[in-house]
């Protein structure tokens, strides 16, 4: 570095106003997908000629929360670009930014062993873990989301 020049601020943490929206209404799309196909499954059951079935629209839910799934994979691509590693070398909030990305890995991995595990007893402890991690993600989000940052940092309304 010369003389006499001071170092450039890194660049803000700030996701452009499409990305943004787009990811809160792809997370809320499967959040919501996951939370209703766990209503249907668990607590509206259809009757059925012999015994009591499978609602009609549960696996439309879990069709639709599939759906999200891949399009919060590309988008987290993205987030990680401009968001996650840029962040993780300023050194902060990266105690609530671990876990949600330590969330965001678990149930991506949970979710895609759902998929193809067949044993009743390995695929019963894994939808219990995917599904009980993916009800509290929205905690962890608002955590990050909403800690105070430095001053300086901005309005927070532009970041994440």
């Amino acid at each position: 570095m010369r003389r006499g020049h001071a170092r450039p601020a890194p660049p803000a943490l700030r996701l452009p106003h499409t990305l943004r929206r787009s990811l809160y209404a792809v997370s809320m799309g499967l959040w919501l997908s996951g939370a209703l196909w766990l209503i249907y499954h668990y607590g509206l059951h259809h009757p059925g000629e012999f015994e009591l079935g499978t609602h009609p629209m549960e696996p439309w839910w879990l069709r639709l929360h599939g759906a999200c799934a891949f399009a919060a994979l590309w988008l987290f691509g993205l987030l990680w670009g401009v968001h996650v590693a840029p962040g993780w070398s300023r050194r902060r909030l990266r105690k609530s930014g671990g876990w949600l990305v330590g969330g965001l890995i678990f149930l991506t991995i949970s979710g895609y062993l759902l998929y193809y595990l067949t044993g009743d007893q390995s695929r019963s402890v894994t939808s219990l873990l995917h599904w009980s991690l993916g009800l509290v993600i929205p905690a962890l989000f608002a955590v990050h989301r909403l800690a105070p940052r430095p001053a300086g940092e901005g309005d927070t309304d532009d970041i994440l």
